[in-house]
């Protein structure tokens, strides 16, 4: 809630966009949101910090391998891979399989992305995402102060990355190289594809041009949305109901022959 309300002034001073909206009103389904959010991460805070012990006792992991390296470099590299698996790769895998997708939608139906969209997931995403968390514990064998870290990290960098905060095009370039920045991430919500299947990355920018996933747009060139999202309401009610509602998206032939 600190970083919420951190990059909530900042882009009331410095916005990308002057959206024509009253904020409080927008925030509301998305505060919702992430409040379901929470609550899910606090039933899989159990599995996790067990997935932590059972690894860091048994030395299972990529964490208990790398004791020979700088304790500054095995950090890093913990916290690159845990990003990799617990914030790309389900966000990948969510715009693949439509089953994920058809929950992952909500995120996407944003018009009016700010730092409150970060945590707006409808809570069958939310439990895709934390059990892709316990996933990379066990792959990473993670201790869980680099858990903690992780979460911490992960959760101000989505609230940054959303922000509709505006920094030069040059320096949000060059953060870029290294990590997610609101220029970069705002291409993912341009409401049609490719675009919308790029940039998927949440704290390393890495993994996006690694993969090929990698597009760059002018902030100015950027509509945020979904063509393939046909509800407008913005209703919670009709917002969890979503992946139930054949008629809120197109279905899947369709959905997949326009990512192909």
């Amino acid at each position: 809630m600190g970083g919420i309300s951190f990059f909530w002034i900042l882009e009331g001073l410095f916005p990308i966009v002057r959206f024509n909206y009253k904020k409080w009103r927008h925030s509301l389904p998305n505060f919702f949101f992430t409040l379901t959010t929470i609550v899910i991460n606090l039933i899989f805070a159990f599995l996790i910090v067990k997935a932590s012990d059972w690894a860091i006792t048994n030395a299972f992991g990529i964490w208990a391998l790398m004791d020979a390296f700088p304790s500054l470099l095995k950090l890093l590299f913990g916290l690159m891979l845990m990003d990799f698996i617990g914030a790309w790769l389900i966000h990948w895998t969510e715009h693949q399989v439509y089953f994920m997708w058809r929950f992952h939608v909500i995120h996407h139906s944003d018009e009016h992305v700010d730092t409150t969209t970060a945590l707006r997931h409808h809570p069958g995403e939310s439990v895709f995402r934390a059990v892709f968390t316990c996933l990379a514990v066990l792959i990473v064998g993670a201790p869980i102060w680099l858990v903690m870290l992780y979460q911490s990290v992960s959760a101000i960098m989505s609230q940054f990355n959303h922000a509709n905060l505006r920094l030069s095009p040059q320096v949000d370039k060059w953060i870029s190289y290294l990590l997610v920045t609101p220029g970069m991430h705002r291409v993912h919500h341009h409401y049609k594809q490719p675009y919308s299947d790029k940039n998927y990355g949440n704290i390393f920018s890495l993994w996006d041009r690694l993969t090929g996933n990698y597009a760059w747009m002018a902030y100015d060139e950027v509509t945020f949305g979904l063509d393939v999202f046909h509800k407008r309401s913005q209703d919670i009610k009709d917002l969890l109901l979503v992946p139930v509602d054949g008629e809120s998206y197109s279905n899947k032939k369709k959905y997949n022959t326009k990512k192909r």
